[in-house]
């Protein structure tokens, strides 16, 4: 098979960490490779070095010239990697809010006409973009009105727009829902096709298996496992190369949620600004409460509403039996004692530009300020107790939330709303992106955080995780509440009653 891409025995090495210790990867036209391994393994420093964000310390990157014979290259930056034919999704999206649609597909190579843009090319361009992913878009509208799901397809739209040789897809569907995923790699497949190698890094085993034909599993920079067949691997032996070490499945020791008990946090006919109606809910002490829905069905917006981050219009809520006017964050937690483990941790959950000791304490603040101010060695204290709590992996307490891996940034947005000391978390989304020991530990956490009271409302698009993890599973659909069901731990039959709501809002309550 015609190689169309070799990186070999990379390294980088950043300041305490080896991110890449003679790592290797070999792409075939044709192929559709997954790219696997544990949070910190490498695998998004190995991708920046393909695409020219990062120049590796020591190996290098062949590519094929002009008679097809693979030569040495340097990527300088991204732009010598997409001239390369490499194109990439990266996890962080990377969008121009204030630009179109169209404009943001086609942004490496504007459409000219003398000397101006043809904005006549430019959505003809975008719009064989978007066909390509069945995507109904106006070209036109600004990316700042789309939805995460919308926002992801876009950016794929982008990468294709290149006609790449290599494609690298970097959790592509972490925001997806089954049938965007579906259409994404009906995609992926004719790419494969007409002769392209695509690069799937993703946490989701059940997705590589369907449509990947070789594997390279990467463990503390290294490559355990170099372009194999795929199919000559069980699940359980390709976790067991991520970790290094037969992995257990997780089993969660059983909670009982006292019905007698006031909730921590009530929803009484709550109306919203967003587009909510006559949403009921209620959270006691010690129990998790699942809201399950598709992308858009206004779960994450009916939190901020809570958070103040939008306008509750009519109905109620109570914290602890008490009604609360929550106006901001800032009230939520210090009035109310609510926080929030946001999805978009790139963009709301974390201050990426500064250390990991700042993001963990700055919910704590003022409990830590002495005459108004905020010791640097209160705040590294802080972290060393939660990086020890929670596995997070990194330098030092004065490393940038930035240079943390997707999961290691997860656990840091999670230990600053744990240093605070919450009654009640909502937690969004807490395993996107995120390998599968890692995910299992931040199960083992949130139930953990439940059964010493905290009460818990969960928003997960991840079924199993949601039946795991909740005492009881509110489906929302188009902003209401269709349905409630009492969790049994039964997944095909949880599964089947949630999806009956999802659809027709004919559920069985358990």
């Amino acid at each position: 098979m015609t190689v169309v891409l070799s990186a070999e025995k990379l390294v980088k090495t950043f300041p305490g960490v080896r991110a890449l210790d003679e790592a290797t990867l070999t792409l075939t036209a044709g192929s559709v490779h997954a790219l696997l391994g544990e949070n910190g393994a490498g695998k998004s420093t190995l991708i920046k070095i393909l695409t020219g964000v990062y120049r590796p310390d020591g190996g290098q990157l062949r590519l094929p010239g002009p008679d097809g014979e693979l030569r040495a290259v340097q990527l300088g930056n991204p732009q010598d990697a997409q001239r390369a034919g490499i194109g990439v999704v990266h996890q962080e999206r990377n969008l121009i809010p204030a630009f179109s649609v169209a404009e943001n597909i086609c942004l490496q190579h504007l459409p000219r006409r003398a000397g101006l843009l043809d904005r006549a090319a430019l959505r003809t361009e975008a719009r064989r973009c978007l066909d390509l992913l069945d995507l109904d878009l106006d070209p036109d509208l600004p990316v700042s009105r789309l939805s995460v799901a919308q926002l992801q397809l876009v950016e794929i739209a982008k990468a294709l727009s290149a006609d790449s040789t290599v494609l690298l897809l970097d959790e592509p569907t972490a925001s997806l829902t089954n049938d965007e995923a579906d259409r994404l790699y009906g995609i992926v497949r004719r790419l494969s096709e007409r002769g392209h190698a695509t690069v799937l890094v993703s946490h989701k085993l059940e997705e590589v298996f369907a449509v990947a034909d070789t594997v390279t599993v990467l463990r503390d920079g290294r490559s355990v496992a170099e372009a194999e067949p795929l199919a000559d691997h069980s699940r359980e032996e390709i976790v067991d190369l991520m970790v290094g070490r037969a992995y257990q499945q997780v089993h969660l020791a059983p909670r009982t949620v006292a019905a007698d008990v006031e909730p921590a946090l009530v929803l009484d006919a709550v109306a919203t600004t967003a587009g909510h109606h006559d949403v009921s809910l209620a959270v006691r002490p010690g129990e998790i409460v699942g809201l399950y829905g598709l992308v858009g069905a206004g779960r994450s917006e009916l939190a901020k509403a809570l958070l103040g981050l939008d306008r509750i219009s009519s109905g109620e809520v109570r914290v602890h039996g008490r009604p609360a006017r929550i106006r901001d964050v800032g009230d939520a937690l210090h009035r109310y004692r609510i926080g929030y483990v946001t999805e978009n941790r790139k963009e709301e959950g974390l201050f990426l530009d500064q250390t990991v000791a700042r993001n963990t304490a700055v919910t704590v603040w003022r409990r830590l300020a002495r005459l108004g101010l905020v010791r640097d060695r209160s705040e590294r204290l802080l972290v060393n107790e939660y990086a020890d709590r929670l596995g997070i992996r990194l330098a030092s307490p004065d490393q940038h939330a930035g240079q943390l891996s997707g999961g290691n940034q997860q656990k840091v947005s999670l230990a600053k709303w744990l240093a605070a000391d919450c009654d009640v978390l909502i937690i969004d989304e807490p395993t996107v992106g995120i390998d599968v020991r890692t995910k299992a530990a931040f199960h083992e956490l949130i139930a953990g955080l439940a059964a010493r009271g905290m009460a818990i409302l969960l928003i997960s698009s991840d079924l199993p995780e949601m039946v795991t993890l909740a005492d009881r599973i509110a489906v929302m659909r188009v902003f209401a509440i269709v349905g409630e069901l009492d969790n049994d731990h039964d997944y095909d039959r949880m599964s089947q009653s949630v999806i009956r709501f999802i659809h027709d809002g004919q559920g069985v309550v358990a």
